[in-house]
C-alpha cells in the first residue's frame, strides 16, 4: 500500500508547479492550465485524505472540485476568445486599457531583448555537393 506521505508529496509538488507558473507566466491560456494545475493538488489532497481516515467526504469534495474546474475551463475559454477578439494577443501585460476608470496604470518590467547573432551561424554547404579539400601532393 502506498503511504499517505508520497500522495502528499505529489499534490504539494503539483500544487507548487501550479502557483509557480500562474506567478511566472503572462499568457492566459497557461495561466488557466497552472489554475487547474492547483485544483488537482487539491483534489489529490482530499482523495488521499479520505482514503487515510477511510471515508468518502474527500471524494464528494473532489466531484465538487471537478464541477467547479469544468465551469472555470468554460467560462475561461469564453474569456480568452473575448479578450483576443478585442486585444489580438494572449498577453497579459497588453490589457492595461482595461482597467477601472480613475485607477492608475500599473506598468510591467520588460524582460530584456534577447540578441540572436546571425553571423555566428555556421555555414553549411548545400545538399548533394562535397566540399573540395586540399591534398598535400599538389
Amino acid at each position: 500500500m502506498i503511504p499517505l506521505t508520497a500522495y502528499l508529496s505529489v499534490a504539494s509538488l503539483l500544487f507548487t508547479i501550479g502557483l509557480i507558473g500562474f506567478l511566472t507566466r503572462r499568457n492566459v491560456i497557461i495561466l488557466f492550465l497552472c489554475v487547474e494545475l492547483m485544483l488537482q493538488g487539491v483534489a489529490l489532497n482530499f482523495v488521499a485524505f479520505a482514503r487515510y481516515q477511510g471515508n468518502v467526504t474527500g471524494q464528494v469534495f473532489t466531484l465538487m472540485i471537478f464541477a467547479v474546474a469544468a465551469c472555470e475551463s468554460a467560462i475561461a475559454l469564453a474569456f480568452i476568445l473575448l479578450l483576443y477578439r478585442f486585444g489580438k494577443s494572449l498577453n497579459i501585460s497588453l490589457w492595461q486599457s482595461l482597467h477601472e476608470p480613475g485607477l492608475p496604470v500599473v506598468p510591467d518590467q520588460q524582460p530584456e531583448e534577447v540578441v540572436v547573432l546571425v553571423d555566428a551561424m555556421p555555414k553549411l554547404p548545400r545538399a548533394g555537393i562535397e566540399p573540395g579539400f586540399e591534398t598535400e601532393e599538389g
